[in-house]
């Protein structure tokens, strides 16, 4: 066919309503009115002949047409974002755009501190940090929608043959008590202490949860009689709920730096026990690596 049924802006548009879930906000995000927003979409349902939404009162829902629609359109406008960073990097071989991933607990605390460096050997190179789920991030390093991603739960299975993983660092997990606890008391303590405590855990649908509940059961630890205190959705609202004497918990020691120093928690060390996750590089070995991203791999 000679002319494409649409465009880029109009796959700009289609991409935005699907993530803000109203016309209103997309519209606000592009910088563009409304009217001229819904005259996009409605000529390009018109241009296609189907119905990219169903409209309701109070929200809007991709069709399988609008579905199929944003699948294909996301890859192509990756593909137009891959493209403008490799004619940039002809030009600028040091200059650049990086778009880096994360999961939480390493996006939260770790890749800040990384990318600060990074920035200081690079400056001249604009980063940009998405922090995700593992499986999200993941899927937008599959996609090109992520140069590079560094994260510490389970890769899909689906993707595995897809996306080279490369280890990266060993992360400690860290028993975590109130000050006040009684078991603080103690240089170290027993396997079997663990199953006395109160534990404060993230949803049971948090991947670094089924990471840490893993690497347990690989120490022997029988995660299933744990005591569920409470499920908190951030590692923040954790380290806080432990402070405040609430019970126990594992977090990564990079996400507890601060409050060690200040000597506001206390690190229960378990006796002949150290438990430890892998952190992995995942890179689209497919996709066009700018040296913006080898730059990053390198460092």
């Amino acid at each position: 066919m000679n002319d494409l049924p649409f465009t880029l802006d109009q796959l700009r548009i289609l991409r935005a309503i699907a993530a803000e879930g109203s016309f209103i906000r997309a519209a606000e995000s592009l910088y563009l009115s409304q009217p001229a927003l819904s005259l996009q979409i409605q000529n390009l349902e018109k241009h296609l002949n189907v119905s990219l939404f169903e409209r309701h009162k109070k929200r809007i829902k991709l069709t399988d047409s609008g579905q199929l629609l944003l699948r294909y359109g996301n890859r192509i406008l990756a593909l137009c974002e891959e493209t403008y960073r490799a004619l940039a990097d002809l030009q600028n071989l040091q200059a650049g755009n990086l778009i880096v991933g994360a999961s939480q607990t390493t996006g939260t605390y770790l890749m800040p501190r990384l990318i600060g460096l990074f920035r200081q050997r690079y400056p001249q190179i604009n980063v940009q940090l998405q922090v995700h789920s593992t499986r999200r991030v993941a899927w937008a390093v599959a996609n090109g929608q992520i140069d590079i991603a560094i994260i510490g739960g389970e890769i899909p299975s689906e993707l595995k043959d897809i996306l080279k993983i490369i280890p990266y660092a060993e992360d400690e997990l860290a028993l975590i008590l109130p000050k006040s606890h009684g078991l603080a008391n103690f240089e170290k303590i027993q396997k079997e202490d663990l199953y006395s405590l109160k534990f404060i855990t993230l949803d049971s649908s948090s991947t670094i949860r089924k990471v840490i509940y893993n690497v347990l059961y690989e120490n022997g630890i029988d995660s299933n009689r744990f005591k569920i205190e409470m499920e908190l959705n951030s590692i923040e609202a954790i380290k806080n709920a432990v402070q405040s004497g609430l019970g126990a918990a594992f977090v990564s020691v990079s996400a507890i730096t601060k409050e060690l120093e200040l000597g506001i928690i206390h690190w229960a060390k378990i006796e002949n026990i150290t438990i430890k996750r892998m952190l992995c590089i995942v890179e689209n070995p497919n996709r066009y690596k700018s040296k913006a991203s080898k730059n990053f791999f390198d460092f």
